[in-house]
C-alpha cells in the first residue's frame, strides 16, 4: 500500500461533485459507497487527477476544475440523430432519459436524449457534465487498497 497517490495509483474515495450553482451533482455520500479510480487508466480527466496526485489516506481536498479540465467542453459532433425505428426494441424514447447504445467496436457508450420530433430523435453523447464548471470535494479513504479476488 503507497503512502500518497501517484501515477497508476489506485485510489478509494468520497467525493461531492457541485455545479458553479451550488447544486450537487454527484455524491458517493449520498449513497454511502466510495468511489475506487485508478490513475492512468483515462477513466479520470488528467486535470482530476493532478489534483490527487499526492495525497494520502484521509487527506480532503476541495477544488474547482474549468470544464476543459473536467470533463470537456460539449462536442456538436457527439450529437447524433436517429429514426425512431431504431429504438422499436428499446421503447417510446423520452427527452431526458440516459440510454446505452451499443457502439461499433461492441462496446456501449451512454446517450441522453434531448429531442423527440416526430421520426427523428437527437441524441447527445457528450458527458452530462461537459461545458461546465465543477467544484469537488474528495476525500481520500485508501490508496491501492487491499482488493477482495
Amino acid at each position: 500500500m503507497a503512502d500518497s497517490v501517484q501515477q497508476n495509483s489506485a485510489v478509494l474515495v468520497h467525493f461531492i461533485l457541485k455545479l458553479e450553482d451550488g447544486s450537487t451533482a454527484e455524491s458517493t455520500r449520498n449513497s454511502g459507497k466510495p468511489a475506487l479510480f485508478r490513475l492512468g487508466d483515462t477513466s479520470l480527466s488528467p486535470g482530476l487527477e493532478a489534483e490527487l496526485l499526492g495525497l494520502t489516506a484521509g487527506e480532503k481536498k476541495s477544488f474547482f476544475l474549468a470544464p476543459e479540465a473536467a470533463f470537456g467542453i460539449p462536442s456538436p459532433d457527439m450529437i447524433q440523430y436517429f429514426s425512431r425505428r431504431e429504438f422499436a426494441a428499446a421503447g417510446e424514447p423520452v427527452p431526458g432519459a440516459i440510454m446505452l447504445f451499443t457502439a461499433m467496436d461492441g462496446s456501449e457508450m451512454p446517450g441522453v436524449v434531448r429531442e423527440v420530433n416526430g421520426d427523428s430523435i437527437t441524441v447527445d453523447f457528450n458527458h452530462p457534465l461537459a461545458g461546465q464548471t465543477i467544484h469537488f470535494d474528495i476525500e481520500v479513504l485508501e490508496v491501492d487498497p487491499v482488493l477482495e479476488a
